[in-house]
């Protein structure tokens, strides 16, 4: 089970950082990613992060802003996020495992935590 937090309402400019904590199940060996779905919108990329931490990717939107670190020995990923606008807002969403190499697709997912940014 993924357990995703830390979203909350935030002033434009912003930071806020996001958990994702793996209860049950070690993510110790698997990529993450982060994902987010706007009103209206369909779900998108925003980063992900491999087993070990030497590869990341990013969204062009986040690159610059966003950084996604993560602690094996917690079990958990972050997503720490600056800078942040108003079109940020969004229902983020984390994910273990992914499907296959250079993909996007993960197995398993975790609920989403808001985030709102105010102008």
């Amino acid at each position: 089970q993924l357990q995703a937090s830390g979203g909350g309402l935030v002033q434009a400019g912003g930071s806020l950082r996001l958990s994702c904590a793996a209860s049950g199940r070690t993510i110790r060996y698997e990529s993450m990613g982060w994902f987010r779905q706007a009103p209206g919108k369909e779900r998108e990329f925003v980063a992900m992060i491999s087993w070990n931490g030497g590869r990341t990717e990013y969204a062009d939107s986040a690159k610059g802003r966003f950084t996604v670190p993560r602690d094996n020995a917690k079990n958990t990923v972050y997503l720490q996020m600056n800078s942040l606008k108003p079109e940020d807002t969004a229902v983020y969403y984390c994910a273990a495992d992914q499907v296959g190499a250079g993909t996007r697709e993960f197995h398993y997912w975790g609920q989403g935590t808001l985030v709102t940014v105010s102008s």
